[in-house]
């Protein structure tokens, strides 16, 4: 299984929709700037450990879930 930038920022996407939140809400509580949030979303840049860790604290999930997740996206897309 590769890593791939698009789906993680896709499901960071999906799941800050999900949450009601826009762009400049969660880049803000995650201390990122809007424009970065935006990259990572379209998966024209892929998060380091601690922007993945901020991410996901913004969104109220444990790392390791978002993690979680996004391996099993990969899974079902090989």
């Amino acid at each position: 299984m590769l890593y791939n930038s698009k789906e993680t920022g896709a499901l960071i996407r999906e799941l800050r929709l999900k949450k009601g939140m826009s762009q400049e809400v969660l880049s803000g509580l995650a201390e990122i700037s809007r424009s970065h949030l935006s990259m990572i979303e379209t998966g024209g840049k892929s998060p380091n450990m601690e922007t993945l860790w901020r991410i996901s604290g913004a969104l109220e999930l444990p790392l390791s879930a978002l993690i979680r997740m996004v391996e099993d996206r990969l899974r079902a897309k090989d």
